[in-house]
């Protein structure tokens, strides 16, 4: 920090958050020396704050909030600048290429424009869309339909004067999706092909946008929990998990042991269906069925499991603000080993048919290469940036939950192609239940909620037998758990890389505002770069390697 406080002396202020302010007309110079003087070259997010209905004074009523994390991935730093009534500033494209989806989404969603971004763009709502949702004056019960679609022709043509290229030098534009059996999602990626060569590519996505954000501007934060698990439905619990830790984090509270203990098990329970399900779909786009079963059978084993505990099975709605909705079941430790048993068996089958297959190779090796620099500065964490041999990991990098006292291995790749983050997942799935297992052996009896009457639920018992309990409940489920008035920002490790949450809440009991960190979103971003100059067949298996979940892009 030592190079922003001395070039920007007297230019910056700290809020009640420690976010540094600057002015909208400094913010590329800021982030700027904090990239390449400071080293913070990860943009974390970016997101915007509407104030028009904030009990707080502020100097605009709106404003920018960049988040960056130095190039050990430990000291997280936040950058604010508020937004004149022009409602515009400069891009920071040049700086992070992440950033071109981030300002994409902030002009959809609050009208903020971005000078010299090269194509601004709606990125969730539909090209007909009327207004900017995320607006506090924006009516929640308008409906806008959308007519026709967009030929993204206003990106394609830019991108292929770039190369030197002309639409009309024989090439052919081909869509791939939104409708498509490989495209994992709700996701159109158009291609302009030379034969069979991918040589310029876009993408689209927000079919399957639902408001994620906006609808918990109107729910207490127990409420929000069950639309958290429709964000990566592949691993509904680490959703639960990021969302109530952030806010946790707010109340300044701490979990119970054996809680804590549960949420590392059961979270890495549901990484390892995430990744078993992002394998199994991979092998079957090039063709190796056999395998599908032997690593889909495993994460049925884990259903049953989820399902006995939660009473769910896909989205489970487990978590609560300051612990979880049960207890663990009795006979829970045997299912748990008859899981790792069954996720064993399945992988080692999978690897003896793979490992030293030379179809294999020749389809994953040295396909969909993304490097070191370019991942980071496109906003990739998780699996997809490991395989790039970037040791970034939250779960060591800011360790939560006791995890700095498991003995478990960072998965690395080489190379940051297609086979790295394949086997990337395949060691992680190994190391996840090296964590279990010794979760399990740990655990402790006591509490599974903190002992708080403004935070957890009291007991049905309670509830029934004394007028304190009856009141407790009916105000905790009506008005909400009361978070102090802040703005602040925390992440896990979730399946696909840092789940983080930005939530302001003005003290009630429901947030002001909601932001998602999905590592999703930007790994999309990344995917037009990766596959352009490959074959349109290696395309589909980056697109499988990224493994993009639609719900939590689109959000």
């Amino acid at each position: 920090m030592k190079h922003f406080k001395e070039v920007f002396a007297n230019q910056y202020a700290l809020d009640a958050q420690g976010a540094y302010i600057v002015d909208k007309e400094l913010i590329q110079n800021v982030l700027h020396v904090l990239k390449h003087d400071d080293g913070y070259h990860f943009l974390v997010d970016m997101t915007a704050i509407d104030y028009l209905t904030c009990k707080e004074k502020m100097p605009e009523r709106f404003a920018i909030v960049y988040l960056l994390r130095d190039k050990h991935f430990k000291n997280l730093i936040t950058i604010k600048t508020f937004i004149d009534t022009s409602l515009a500033t400069q891009s920071i494209t040049s700086l992070f290429k992440s950033a071109n989806w981030a300002e994409r989404e902030i002009w959809d969603q609050y009208g903020i424009s971005f000078k010299n971004h090269p194509n601004l763009k709606r990125i969730l709502n539909h090209k007909e869309f009327i207004g900017h949702p995320l607006r506090k004056d924006y009516p929640i019960t308008k409906g806008q339909l959308c007519h026709r679609s967009d030929d993204l022709m206003d990106e394609m043509t830019p991108r292929l004067k770039k190369k030197g290229l002309d639409k009309e030098e024989g090439l052919m534009f081909l869509n791939l999706g939104p409708a498509h059996p490989a495209s994992h999602g709700t996701i159109r990626n158009f291609v302009a092909l030379d034969g069979e060569s991918i040589v310029c590519a876009v993408s689209e996505i927000g079919y399957l946008h639902r408001g994620f954000e906006k609808s918990c501007e109107n729910h207490t934060y127990n409420q929000i929990i069950p639309y958290t698990d429709r964000l990566n439905y592949c691993s509904a619990i680490l959703n639960n998990i990021a969302f109530a830790h952030t806010v946790e984090g707010m109340l300044g509270v701490d979990l119970p042991e054996r809680a804590k203990f549960i949420r590392v098990m059961i979270g890495e329970l549901s990484r390892i269906i995430d990744h078993l399900v992002c394998l199994a779909a991979i092998l079957v786009d090039m063709g190796a069925l056999t395998n599908y079963w032997y690593l889909y059978n495993p994460r049925e084993v884990v259903y049953s499991l989820l399902s006995k505990l939660t009473g769910a099975r896909l989205t489970n709605s487990y978590m609560r603000i300051g612990g979880m909705s049960y207890d663990l079941y009795d006979g829970f430790g045997e299912d748990l080993k008859a899981c790792i048993k069954a996720i064993e068996e399945g992988m080692g089958d999978t690897l003896r048919l793979i490992e030293h297959n030379r179809i294999f190779h020749d389809r994953t090796q040295n396909v969909g290469i993304i490097t070191q620099e370019e991942a980071i500065n496109r906003g990739l964490s998780g699996p997809n940036l490991r395989a790039c041999g970037v040791p970034y990991d939250v779960r060591v990098s800011e360790p939560y939950y006791h995890y700095e006292t498991f003995d478990f291995d960072m998965a690395l790749g080489s190379v940051g192609d297609v086979y790295d983050r394949m086997m990337v997942r395949f060691e992680e799935i190994r190391q996840s239940i090296r964590i279990i297992t010794q979760a399990y052996t740990r655990l402790p009896n006591g509490a599974i909620c903190v002992k708080d009457a403004s935070i957890s639920l009291p007991s049905k018992q309670a509830v029934y037998s004394n007028i304190e309990g009856l009141m407790n409940q009916f105000k905790l489920i009506y008005e909400g758990v009361k978070v102090p008035a802040k703005e602040y920002y925390r992440a896990i490790e979730g399946g696909n890389g840092e789940l983080g949450f930005f939530i302001i809440s003005d003290g009630s009991g429901t947030p002001y505002k909601v932001k998602v960190r999905p590592p999703c979103f930007y790994a999309m971003a990344a995917y037009p770069h990766i596959v352009e100059g490959g074959m349109i067949a290696d395309a589909v298996l980056s697109l499988g390697s990224l493994n993009i979940i639609a719900g939590e892009l689109d959000r």
